[in-house]
């Protein structure tokens, strides 16, 4: 990008920024285009002589700053951007963990303990990674064109101290959300329908770690919709048996040829079983008292036979969206499927911006500077992606 364009850009980014004053405003867009001219280049090098540099840095360690306080400018714009299209807004949500290395891990954060084999006495041995995790949603259209993010969340794991032992003590499910990290789903839900201004015409897809029977209710008390892929087989109609029992008397309702590649990366070919039912879907019995039985769409696609070199492919997503025909399901197989987005993003942010080499010694800056190191929104070609498979929609005479 060249420097019109960057000037450009952060016009348009910024005009809904504003900082505690207007120097710090002036700093923001200073160091925006400095780390803009040269993507994933260190603080340094990219400010070219050490007073800009120590300038950059007394701005990350700046207090009265925070990384909602950067991202301002760019929402505004996300919203903007929105409001410009037509049709369905898909609003992708996942987590990622930016690890680092430093001698005094605790002004970062703990992330997880990992197993690093054993001693040589025989005893297991272990490390803690250290780093941050930070929860985006990414609005992008259905054609699959990213329109920016529209909720961002940082923290840590020390924020959430304690949640495990809990866990062990009582059923998960008892614990209640706000005491766990799966709250962040439910939170940029709200936080990114509450920014585009039109619950209806929201559609909030996320993978199985999702698959939280708060999160559908919260969708349903802010009017907006849902499609994750489900990991947890629910009680379903009175209670007596599960989604699985009644996805079972479901007849195919049609098939899907697509492309995909195998583990060797060659070109090969899937047919789908498409299934799809509205089922009276019932919370865990922990939370009954507490949140209502919901009706929703189930969908399964199931590849024919047993492929060679590859998973076999078998989705189940779940949605509050009326499904009512084959083209409606694959419809939302397609929608889904453009989540690998939001993990390319992320894959941007680590590999070519090079978030996680920054040397910024404590968590608020590392934030800081993530939130302004987030790439320009830019079409993304158009790949449909199952996990560890890429697949489109191939013409076929089942279509």
């Amino acid at each position: 990008m060249n420097g019109g364009a960057i000037n450009a850009w952060l016009d348009g980014e910024l005009a809904g920024c504003s900082l505690a004053d207007e120097r710090l405003t002036k700093r923001l867009r200073k160091v925006l285009g400095q780390l803009g001219s040269d993507m994933g280049q260190s603080i340094p090098l990219v400010c070219q002589d050490w007073a800009n540099a120590k300038a950059a840095y007394r701005f990350f360690s700046n207090e009265r700053i925070s990384e909602a306080d950067i991202l301002a400018g760019h929402l505004q714009s996300t919203r903007d951007r929105t409001a410009a299209t037509d049709g369905p807004v898909l609003v992708l949500h996942d987590t990622t963990e930016f690890s680092y290395r430093r001698e005094k891990p605790e002004a970062i954060g703990i992330t997880k303990a990992i197993n690093s084999g054993r001693d040589k006495a025989g005893r297991l041995r272990s490390h803690t990674v250290c780093g941050i995790l930070m929860h985006s949603s990414l609005a992008v259209t259905t054609a699959g064109l990213p329109l920016g993010l529209a909720a961002i969340k940082f923290w840590t794991r020390k924020k959430f101290t304690g949640t495990a032992a809990l866990k062990k003590k009582i059923n998960p499910t008892r614990v209640p959300i706000e005491k766990k990290e799966s709250i962040r789903w439910l939170d940029n839900l709200k936080q990114s329908t509450e920014l585009l201004s039109d619950p209806g015409r929201c559609l909030h897809i996320g993978d199985r770690e999702s698959d939280i029977y708060e999160l559908f209710c919260t969708a349903q008390e802010v009017g907006t919709h849902f499609l994750v892929r489900t990991c947890v087989d629910r009680l379903a109609g009175d209670g007596d048996h599960t989604i699985a029992d009644e996805m079972d008397e479901v007849a195919v309702k049609g098939l899907h040829r697509i492309e995909v590649r195998d583990s060797n990366g060659d070109p090969d070919q899937a047919v789908l079983e498409i299934r799809y039912r509205k089922i009276r879907v019932l919370p865990p019995i922990g939370k009954q008292k507490r949140y209502p039985a919901l009706t929703l769409t189930v969908i399964h696609a199931e590849e024919r036979g047993t492929p060679k070199n590859r998973k076999k492919i078998d989705w189940k997503l779940i949605t509050d969206l009326p499904v009512q025909s084959r083209n409606e399901a694959i419809e939302k197989l397609d929608w889904y499927a453009l989540r690998w987005k939001i993990e390319v993003f992320h894959k941007i942010l680590k590999s070519g911006c090079r978030a996680e080499e920054a040397k910024l010694r404590t968590a608020q800056r590392r934030s800081r500077l993530s939130g302004s190191r987030l790439p320009e929104p830019a079409p993304i070609h158009r790949t449909i992606r199952l996990p560890r498979e890429r697949w489109r929609v191939a013409p076929s005479a089942d279509r």
